[in-house]
């Protein structure tokens, strides 16, 4: 089989990870450009990764490139202009989640597609190794019928800490990001949750900020209703709380008719009729959740099968996400401390 040419749009934080899972499919791809506006960063990331040209924009790239694909890791604000520079070129597209900055920006870019280049979401947070064993345990029914959910992403990254805020140093875009903890964060455990559990719909959401170094929320509680049978589900998050370490981690609990399945950081256990306890690598989880999702992009291209994060699936996470800020009526300007 001929090996793809790819593409990289983007430099930044999240392409250290893009990088060595697009390397560990060398035998049927070949990274051959990369393009960012930072001459320094898309340089550092060619030389790392052995990439030979870099580009000041995608249109530079395109133009000069024989691409298969395009790997689209620029900011969240960028994508829906991009997708469409790269779909009228003909290329398939991977593109960071989400497709656009609202829901009704990503509604009018997918219904402006066609079939043809295919479009696949790089959502990767369902492809933890945790949260497929997680599901491949509720396929067993180790869980029985489900009667309550709850999901808590809890960190101290925005307490401060030597003058510091821990969240903001690792990752300083998310100082004037309109939408953040809900839009950049927790879309990812809504997404998560979908895979999980099916369709859900949100009934009550609050939105809050804790801070004047950021401009939007830190602080979110949701609840969802599971559209096939009303069990409730429970999601907070909250990046502002005292005593815990900065960098964030999952707690889900599923409790159902048979036992109780819980995922704490990378402990996943079920204790019920049946007991499970399994622990993972938690590393090299984060790093083989960006390797499966760019694997069954490429494994969906090579059979010509649906992709399992395409467009349509992520609006319906796209939907979620909306109707939690227009249910929260969170405004940063009207939000003042």
């Amino acid at each position: 089989m001929k090996r793809r040419r790819v593409g990289i749009v983007g430099a930044g934080w999240v392409t250290a990870y893009h990088l060595p899972a697009w390397q560990k499919q060398g035998h049927r791809i070949e990274l051959v450009a990369i393009a960012d506006p930072s001459g320094q960063a898309r340089q550092q990331r060619a030389n790392a990764f052995g990439i030979p040209r870099t580009y000041a924009d995608a249109a530079a790239m395109l133009a000069a490139e024989e691409l298969d694909i395009v790997d689209i890791a620029a900011p969240r604000e960028y994508h829906a202009e991009l997708v469409s520079l790269v779909a009228s070129a003909g290329i398939d597209i991977l593109c960071q989640k989400p497709l656009a900055t609202t829901y009704g920006a990503a509604e009018a870019l997918v219904a402006g597609l066609s079939g043809t280049p295919r479009l696949m979401v790089h959502e990767n947070w369902r492809f933890r190794a945790w949260y497929r064993r997680m599901k491949q345990w509720l396929d067993e029914g180790l869980a029985g019928d489900i009667r309550q959910v709850s999901l808590d992403f809890m960190s101290g990254g925005m307490i401060l800490v030597d003058g510091d805020r821990p969240a903001l140093v690792r990752q300083p875009f998310f100082r004037k990001q309109q939408r953040l903890l809900v839009m950049e964060v927790l879309i990812h455990q809504l997404d998560t949750l979908r895979y999980l559990l099916g369709e859900m719909d949100v009934v009550a959401a609050r939105l809050e900020r804790t801070n004047d170094d950021i401009v939007a929320e830190d602080v979110a509680a949701i609840t969802l209703r599971r559209r096939s049978d009303g069990v409730l589900v429970h999601v907070l998050g909250n990046l502002a709380v005292h005593g815990l370490p900065p960098i964030p981690r999952d707690r889900v609990r599923i409790m159902g008719s048979k036992g109780t399945l819980e995922l704490d950081g990378n402990r996943l256990t079920a204790v019920g009729a049946e007991q499970r306890d399994e622990t993972f690598d938690a590393d090299a989880t984060y790093q083989g959740s960006y390797d499966a999702a760019i694997a069954h992009f490429l494994d969906s291209l090579d059979r010509d099968e649906a992709f399992e994060t395409a467009p349509a699936d992520n609006l319906a996470t796209l939907k979620l996400v909306e109707d939690i800020y227009a249910l929260s009526q969170f405004d940063p300007t009207k939000n003042p401390l």
